[in-house]
């Protein structure tokens, strides 16, 4: 898919996932149990949001003698204020899915990672806090604010598909749940 197509899809995913969130509603959860990962990141988020209102006032006073600039920067504020605001409600409507009965984990991030683990495939799961994260080869990093709470440990590899469509294998997977506790406890429920 072409770049354009991509960022087009990433949009309109972040703009449904806003719906969802006026809604009350979760992506993708159906009969499994969810495990959110967005309660470490919302004041950050809205702090950022804040910040990005305040520009746009400020913006707005130090352009009103230019209408068709102070239009342009008022349109991209605004627009950046809901990206923002999507970025958050996807992270709370699109949460990681333990669906026991399918046999799989659904590990996702805002719009840009959704990886399907088989829990046949699943070698070793622990809670483990890290706030950094070296890049390193057949391992992904599923971050919220620069860290991770779980680790899997896999006996095959899984494809994880990147934001631009590039594709490789991971034995290990680290990411972030509210309730890591809750989630390693049903993990090792589901895999006995």
């Amino acid at each position: 898919m072409r770049v354009g197509g991509l960022l087009v899809r990433h949009e309109v995913r972040l703009l449904a996932s806003l719906a969802l969130w006026v809604a009350r509603r979760t992506h993708g959860a159906g009969s499994g149990v969810a495990f959110g990962y967005a309660r470490g990141q919302g004041a950050m988020m809205f702090g950022f949001a804040f910040v990005c209102v305040v520009e746009t006032v400020a913006l707005s006073v130090l352009l009103r003698d230019w209408p068709a600039v102070h239009a342009a920067f008022l349109f991209l504020d605004v627009y950046t204020i809901v990206f923002v605001v999507g970025l958050h409600a996807s992270s709370v409507v699109r949460p990681h899915v333990l669906d026991a009965a399918g046999g799989t984990l659904r590990i996702r991030r805002y719009v840009h990672v959704d990886l399907l683990v088989p829990l046949e495939r699943i070698g070793s799961v622990r809670r483990e806090l890290r706030m950094t994260h070296e890049p390193a080869d057949g391992e992904l990093d599923v971050e919220v604010g620069s860290q991770t709470s779980v680790t899997l440990e896999l006996t095959e590899p899984v494809t994880h598909v990147g934001f631009f469509g590039r594709r490789r294998e991971v034995r290990v997977v680290r990411f972030h749940a509210d309730d890591a506790h809750g989630l390693v406890r049903a993990l090792g429920r589901a895999h006995c």
